[in-house]
């Protein structure tokens, strides 16, 4: 079962790579299908090597899955893996929602009494 670190650390990794633009560039394409190495890196003004190390990240860090078909490998969205980080978010977002309205109670009160 994973710590509470491990957890963090995987966090880390995952937004890491997304803080990349080229990075989420081919997390965007990838979310439109299936793409291999050289249809992602048909946008961008990178060789083919640099564009394959940013897939290897993004693979590494489980954010895209490759598998082999023939001479093709083809990558594809870990839909399952953006979904863990998507509530993530989730979760953060209503935290602080819940501590906002909180704060805006506080502060209704404290114009009330004046």
């Amino acid at each position: 079962m994973p710590t509470t670190i491990d957890l963090e650390e995987d966090l880390d990794a995952a937004f890491d790579a997304l803080a990349d633009r080229t990075r989420r560039a081919i997390i965007r394409r990838l979310s439109q299908g299936e793409a291999t190495v050289g249809e992602l890196a048909e946008p961008f003004r990178l060789t083919h090597q640099a564009v394959s190390r940013h897939v290897g990240i993004l693979r590494s860090r489980g954010l895209i899955l490759q598998r082999v078909d023939g001479q093709r490998r083809p990558c594809r969205l870990n839909v399952e893996r953006m979904q863990q980080l998507a509530d993530w978010i989730t979760e953060q977002r209503r935290a602080w929602d819940s501590r906002l309205d909180r704060l805006e109670g506080h502060l209704a009160a404290i114009q009330e009494g004046r």
